[in-house]
């Protein structure tokens, strides 16, 4: 979904041709991948979603096309909403000092995007959802940005579906209940999406590993408690993202059909499993044809370029995905995590990162895996709650039963992730840097998330309503990204005003 399509609609012998070439693009997938040769360099990639907000009250700014174009740089590139902005990273290591470059990386691009923002009189927001978004913004198509993929999406989401989307999400009072004709609530949620490269024989473990640290990784990084001017879930991206691009209508929900945005419901044993699951559960909704793109079935390596099939993964948003690279002299594969939230700052995020890297790799090589110490119900529970309660979610873990994940974190998984990076290479102060990072928020129980709700609380207690809490609240939050620090060292306003303020 990544690159612009031929047309927004579809023919029914369009749709039935682009069925036959999915199965025909799943049967050379599989032969290819048990014969060919793949690139395994171990490379790390990193794509950031960022909000622009308006310098004077905080609000979603429909500017992405100004700023892009002041910005003339192939990294920086449009998403769903005209208020959301992604920039794409150089690939590196995470051997030696590569995390540490991939912050000051991050650092630089998003500074640079700032800048140039602000010479439209907005500011670049990397936070999960900008808190200041409210119902009215999707009262039309002006939120979306144009090119006809998004035109195309929205439009087979919500035909598949029927009727319109209809976001209820547990939280204060009565939580959030509204009712959206579009798939606007989607380009609230903005991720950081992190990449790693793996060879086909290591990919089912990585994968698996990948699902069993999934609670406990959103947890840590948590930083999306509000939408819609409603205190939801630590991190809100999670039932917004599935609600907002489910293609279900409700009976079919009811019936157990699988939805889009998934976590998935089984351990695989090779990366096949997923594009045959793919193929199986969900019908296309992009069937935009080989022929159609005007690209050919083989590269110049003789590596398959499998339109449809990768055109189709990208419509299925499992929280980790598979991806199929037929590269230009020899093809990769990579797994590519995506339940992270956008933000805070560039240390927070390279913390982020170096947490998952270094813990997948010491699941991967464990003697007797995670996985195979607890059931997949257990992993997806696990995720569950760790995405509602944050650093205060109690999950159950093989060899510990049930247990504060701040604590798991602190005792255990931190560590082990310290000692993966360790093994990787990674430089002794690049291992020291994050590691202070992610225990310092563990320790404190302040991840993005617990900030956010901490400083409108006390903005509130002082006699903002929750309008100008979370705009008061959104400035500071830039304050807190323009210091450096890490989001747990952020002050919190005082909940009362000091005598004769």
């Amino acid at each position: 979904m990544g690159r612009e399509i031929a047309t927004s609609e579809y023919t029914r012998s369009q749709r039935t041709r682009y069925r036959r070439e999915l199965r025909r693009n799943l049967d050379i997938f599989e032969t290819f991948l048990d014969t060919a040769e793949f690139v395994d360099e171990g490379t790390v990639g990193v794509e950031l979603e960022m909000n622009l907000a308006c310098t004077d009250d905080m609000s979603p700014a429909l500017m992405v096309d100004d700023v892009l174009a002041d910005l003339d740089d192939e990294q920086y590139v449009h998403e769903i909403g005209r208020f959301n902005l992604e920039v794409n990273l150089p690939v590196t290591h995470p051997t030696g000092s590569g995390l540490r470059e991939l912050e000051d990386q991050l650092a630089a691009l998003l500074e640079r995007a700032d800048d140039t923002a602000q010479e439209h009189g907005a500011r670049v927001i990397p936070i999960g959802h900008l808190p200041t978004i409210g119902e009215e913004l999707f009262s039309d198509s002006q939120w979306r940005s144009p090119g006809a993929r998004y035109e195309a999406l929205e439009n087979s989401v919500m035909q598949a579906r029927g009727e319109e989307i209809h976001l209820r999400i547990d939280g204060e009072g009565k939580g959030l209940d509204a009712t959206f004709d579009s798939i606007g609530p989607e380009s609230a949620c903005t991720s950081l999406q992190l990449h790693l490269q793996v060879p086909p024989e290591q990919f089912a473990a990585g994968w698996n590993a990948a699902q069993a640290m999934a609670g406990p990784q959103i947890a840590l990084a948590a930083n999306s408690p509000y939408l819609m001017g409603k205190r939801l879930w630590h991190e809100t991206r999670v039932p917004t993202f599935q609600q907002a691009l489910d293609s279900r209508p409700p009976e079919y929900a009811t019936q157990g059909v699988r939805p889009r945005v998934w976590f998935g419901e089984r351990w695989i044993t090779s990366m096949f499993d997923l594009f045959e699951e793919n193929v199986r559960l969900f019908p296309a909704l992009i069937p935009e044809s080989r022929t159609m793109a005007e690209e050919p079935l083989l590269t110049e390596g003789a590596s398959p370029r499998l339109h449809e099939l990768m055109l189709h993964n990208g419509t299925v948003w499992r929280w980790n995905r598979p991806i199929y690279d037929p590269g230009t002299d020899l093809p990769h594969l990579r797994l590519e995590n995506r339940l992270l939230p956008s933000g805070p700052t560039p240390i927070d995020m390279a913390a982020n990162a170096a947490f998952f890297y270094g813990l997948i790799h010491s699941l991967v090589h464990e003697r007797r895996p995670l996985w195979s110490r607890m059931s997949f119900e257990q992993a997806d529970e696990s995720f569950q709650q760790c995405a509602r309660w944050g650093l205060e979610a109690r999950v159950r873990w093989p060899r510990v039963g049930r247990v504060r994940v701040a604590d798991l974190l602190m005792e255990q998984l931190i560590p082990q992730a310290l000692e993966g990076l360790r093994d990787l290479g990674a430089d002794a102060d690049v291992v020291e840097r994050y590691g202070e990072v992610l225990q310092g928020r563990a320790r404190t129980g302040r991840n993005g998330a617990r900030w956010q709700i901490d400083t409108v609380t006390s903005l509130q207690l002082r006699g903002a309503d929750r309008p100008e809490a979370l705009a008061e609240m959104t400035r500071l939050y830039r304050a807190g990204v323009d210091s450096g620090a890490p989001v747990h060292e952020w002050p919190v306003p005082a909940r009362q005003r000091a005598a004769g303020a």
